[in-house]
């Protein structure tokens, strides 16, 4: 059985291994190769609402495809929606698309006025907390649930929800 080779549209190692996560556990049988890749998501650092940030996901999806060839090609792209932040998740495989939003959480009023003067997630975390590089590690989820909830423990659920085309193609 050949690897199934995955590409995901960023470098950040959470995205990545909750990639990994979603097909071990969905694909146990199955050989995979995950790599991430750098690509642009053509929207703002920060997109500030739930179009913006799948236009983001969909634009980093066509980006990776233009890279290299692979079975699988994910997009996870996080934003803002209202009060609250999520990221969309996008699978295509065989030019089928899967997508599915993981959890939402709601944010201080203290980030979210970071948020609207420009500043990304991430970077309004740490200084907020106190942490380095919170988005490449727990994200904003690990740190308001206590690290009772982790980013890719969270981005994994979704990504088995975007994945429900691939594991019941009956229906899809």
């Amino acid at each position: 059985m050949m690897a199934w080779r995955i590409l995901v549209a960023s470098a950040n190692p959470a995205k990545i291994r909750a990639v990994e996560q979603c097909f071990q556990t969905n694909y146990p049988q199955q050989q995979c190769s995950v790599l991430g890749i750098n690509v642009p998501s053509g929207v703002a650092a920060q997109p500030m609402s739930s179009d913006e940030t799948y236009a983001g996901a969909k634009n980093r999806l066509t980006a990776l495809k233009q890279q290299a060839q692979a079975d699988f090609y994910v997009a996870i792209e996080a934003g803002l929606d209202g009060d609250m932040t999520f990221a969309w998740m996008l699978i295509e495989h065989n030019d089928q698309l899967g997508k599915a939003r993981s959890a939402s959480l709601m944010l201080p009023n203290a980030a979210l006025e970071a948020l609207a003067q420009g500043q990304e997630l991430g970077e309004v975390m740490d200084a907020l907390f106190g942490t380095q590089n919170i988005k490449q590690a727990g994200g904003a989820i690990g740190l308001l649930t206590q690290n009772r909830l982790s980013r890719s423990g969270v981005y994994q659920q979704a990504l088995t929800l975007a994945l429900i085309p691939f594991l019941n193609p009956e229906w899809f």
